[in-house]
């Protein structure tokens, strides 16, 4: 793997994982940033679980002057397009790979969830709505859907009934709710299972969310 990763497990006495959860952090963050809320997940009736938090590349930002960071794609300025379309692809295919090392190790692709805050929320719809092998789901927060005119076009067909948890912070204005919504209506407009939470906050992630994502874990990895 060229990436960077944390990995953490729900059980410390060293049995297998019975599913794994890809989280993919945001604009300027790392694997790091998601550790807090990973710790606050509780699993046990799903058996061990594995927690992966890769860090994304390395890049010069454009939106952010030219600054580097990691980031899964590079943003443009405002009313020049949204995203660069080579980065996502790129990135796609890394959290492809992601999968296909869990699948390796053990756990079968329909036991690993996709769960992505921000850009990381972009990355997760883009990749679990084109993997070829339905996964268990996709924890969508805070973000958005690029490429969103091509995603009926590329979608797999595995992915038809993809569980998809979606949720966002009412006074979030660093995507905008509107940016949210419209992805959820193109799930919606393709008969994707899409459970929507609002919450007041910014962008961020509160309590009241994380034990709705603790609830919802738990059905899909039932």
């Amino acid at each position: 793997m060229s990436l960077s990763l944390i990995e953490l497990e729900s059980d410390a006495t060293g049995a297998a994982p019975r599913a794994s959860v890809i989280v993919l952090h945001g604009l300027g963050a790392d694997g790091n940033d998601f550790v807090p809320v990973v710790r606050r997940l509780r699993l046990d009736e799903v058996g061990p679980v594995r927690f992966v938090l890769p860090d994304a590349p390395e890049r010069p930002v454009t939106r952010n002057g030219g600054y580097v960071m990691r980031a899964w794609f590079d943003l443009y300025a405002p009313g020049a397009g949204q995203e660069a379309e080579a980065d996502v692809r790129a990135s796609q295919a890394l959290v492809d790979a992601l999968i296909a090392r869990e699948i390796e190790r053990g756990v079968p692709a329909s036991r690993i969830v996709l769960m992505g805050f921000s850009q990381g929320c972009a990355m997760a719809l883009v990749t679990g709505l084109r993997h070829p092998q339905r996964l268990a789901g996709v924890i969508a927060l805070s973000g958005y859907l690029p490429l969103a005119d091509r995603t009926a076009e590329e979608r797999s067909d595995a992915s038809r009934d993809l569980p998809v948890f979606m949720a966002h912070g009412r006074q979030d204005d660093v995507v905008v709710m509107p940016r949210a919504t419209a992805a959820r209506e193109v799930l919606e407009s393709l008969a994707v299972p899409c459970e929507w939470h609002e919450y007041d906050i910014g962008h961020e992630v509160s309590l009241e969310e994380i034990r709705d994502i603790n609830q919802w874990l738990l059905r899909v990895l039932a």
